[in-house]
This record gives C-alpha cells, structure tokens and sequence, in this order.
C-alpha cells in the first residue's frame, strides 16, 4: 500500500483536501510579488471569516501551530507579568514553558486530564492577571474547554486561546466570545498540511504588547504598524509561498462549503465514530458534554486486544493493512488511550465506517 492510499485520523496532519494539493503545484511567484502580496491578502480575509473576528492583524505566522502559541505569548508577556493558564493536558502544560520563559509569573489551574476546566476557576485564581489562557480544544485528550464564559467575565485581562485543533472544526467566535490572541494550526480541521500558524490578534492586545519581545522572529509590532496605520508594507521575513498557496485553497474549500456545513460533517462523523465504538464495548475518555468530535479520545481495553498484541501493535496492523493512521495517547495517559482524529477532509463518514469495520476485523 502506497503512502498516498493512507487514510491519516491520528491527532496530527489529517488528508489534506485534493484543491490544497494541486495549490502546491502553482508557480512560485516572489514574496514581495504584488500578486502573491493579493493573495496573501486575501487568505488573511479568509482567516477572518474563518476566526470569526475583525481583527486587522490576522495573519498565519510562517512556521507551525507551536510558532503561534509562542508569538502570542511572547509579544504580550515579560517579566512581573501575571498570566492565569488552565492545564488540563499536554498543551495547557505547554503554555505554562513557554509563559515561564517569558519570566512571567504563572498561576496554574489544573483539571484531571479528560476532564473540562471550570471557567470560573480561571477567573478566581488571580484578581488582576495581564492575561488568561485557556485551550480550546485539547488534542491530549480530545476535551473542550469552554471559551465564552472566561471572555464574559476577563476584566481587564487579555484572553489568549490556543485554537489549534478547534479552528474550523467546532464553532469558535473570537470577536463574540471576547478572544483578545488566538493561534491555530493549518493541519487540522482547516485540512491544509503543516507549516502555517494562523494567528488573530485585536487592538486591545496590541495597545498591551510588550516594548521588546525576547523573539525578534516572532516580533508582530513591525506588522502591526502595517495593519493598524494601512502605511507601507514592512519587509520582515521571506514569507513561504507554496504554504500560503495551500492555506489559501484550504480556506475556500471550507467557505465554498460553509462554515457551518463543516462544522456539521465534523459532528457527524463525530458521533458516528463515538457511537459505534460505545457499541463495540469502548469507554470514551473525555467528559460527556466536552468530547471533541474532531478529535475522539477512548480507553483501550486490553481484554479486548488479541493475544500477542499491544495497543501499539494494533495501531501498527490498521496502519500496515489498512492504511489508517490512528494516534496513541500522551503524558500519564500513553499505552492508555488511543487518539482518533476525524477532521478536515478525512472527516468523512466512509472513513469512519472503514475504521470501525477495520477494529472489527483485529479485534474479534
């Protein structure tokens, strides 16, 4: 079996969509082209519609979703600043490093993993934090944790989400909920494959952006001043051009769509994939009425495993003989949990009824 004939469902890159992949096979124009300038232009009004915002400076930042988790932080957070971060897996943690780095004191509130953050735990923990961030959508644990709440009653504080594997897949709305950073990444649900970090950022952030953050990369000032004064275009870095085609075609394949037509075939096959695996005998891992249907997280019985396999092994047989990918769990949960991605165009229902019949088949 070829690697083209994969169906990739793990918590990574998932099967781009077939008009991304013929975006990478356009001419190479410069960077500072005034036609590749157009189309950058209008993939960051794409990002918008897609995030749900207004924000000016809404750009992917040329490097992966972990680049966006560190612009956000780095341009906002230094030292003697507060930051309130919820940890409820690997990427709540992740926050925490990189917050730290920033020489900014952290208050952690931690959930058990599977388990959703209490909103209001986030807003007691400190009276008057520069900023609050939370994950969207945890792709440790297939959880989501609610946004709108934490944005209701901020304050002064800025709200920073993590929307990586949640843009585009479940509803987000970054102006509404009251998002002041959010950072996402290409290969989930917007279907396009790694190398892009789209980031939102609204004026209220801006006016608190630190004076000189630690990352002269990640420094969004230059380009703020672009997008805040609409003066001359500043030169910072050689923009990837290929990726930007991609993300451009990716984001017109969800818009042509609809937005909430793929939210909706995200869901679908969501509760397709969670209700046939309850059928067969599975626990679901994350909490009711926070589970992911972009990302399904489930407990692996080893009574259920056949003999002389371990759940790494069953991962290898539906990989080498049935070209499906599915990712293995994380921290205190690895050899536990399998991580089951269905999201962008891999979410379809063809490929979950091909999954299930498939652990049909290993099994028994």
């Amino acid at each position: 079996m070829s690697h083209a004939d994969r169906i990739l469902m793990g918590p990574g890159p998932g099967n781009p969509y077939p008009q991304v992949i013929k975006a990478f096979g356009r001419p190479v124009l410069g960077h500072l082209d005034p036609d590749f300038i157009a189309l950058l232009d209008e993939t960051n009004d794409r990002l918008r519609e897609v995030f749900r915002t207004a924000n000016p400076l809404t750009f992917p930042v040329s490097a992966t979703g972990s680049a966006g988790m560190e612009a956000t932080f780095v341009n906002v957070l230094g030292p003697g600043d507060t930051v309130v971060i919820g940890v409820n897996g690997v990427f709540g943690e992740r926050m925490c490093d990189v917050a730290s780095r920033c020489g900014a004191t952290v208050v952690r509130v931690d959930a058990e993993w599977g388990q959703a953050l209490d909103p209001q735990d986030l807003l007691d923990a400190h009276p008057d934090p520069k900023v609050i961030a939370v994950v969207h959508a945890e792709t440790s644990t297939g959880v989501r944790n609610d946004i709108a709440p934490i944005g209701a009653g901020k304050g002064d504080a800025l709200l920073l989400v993590d929307c990586v594997t949640s843009l585009g897949g479940i509803p987000l709305e970054i102006d509404a909920w009251g998002v002041d950073l959010a950072y996402s990444g290409t290969q989930k649900c917007l279907g396009v494959p790694p190398g892009l970090s789209p980031v939102t950022v609204s004026a209220a952030a801006i006016d608190r952006f630190v004076e000189k953050p630690q990352s002269w990369y990640l420094d969004l000032q230059m380009i703020a001043r672009y997008v805040t004064s609409g003066g001359e275009r500043a030169y910072h870095h050689t923009a990837p051009i290929s990726m930007i085609y991609a993300l451009h075609a990716g984001l017109g394949v969800v818009l042509e769509e609809g937005l909430e037509n793929v939210q909706a075939r995200h869901q679908a096959c969501g509760d397709k994939l969670q209700a046939g695996l309850v059928d067969r005998g599975f626990e679901l891992f994350a909490q009711e009425g926070h589970r992911l249907p972009e990302l399904t997280s489930v407990l692996i019985p080893p009574g259920r495993l056949p003999e002389g396999l371990d759940e790494a092994g069953v991962r290898g047989r539906l990989l080498s003989e049935y070209g499906i990918e599915i990712g293995g769990g994380l921290g205190p949960v690895a050899g536990k949990v399998w991580r089951i991605g269905c999201m962008g165009h891999t979410a379809r229902i063809r490929n979950v009824t091909l999954l299930l019949a498939a652990l049909d088949e290993i099994l028994g």
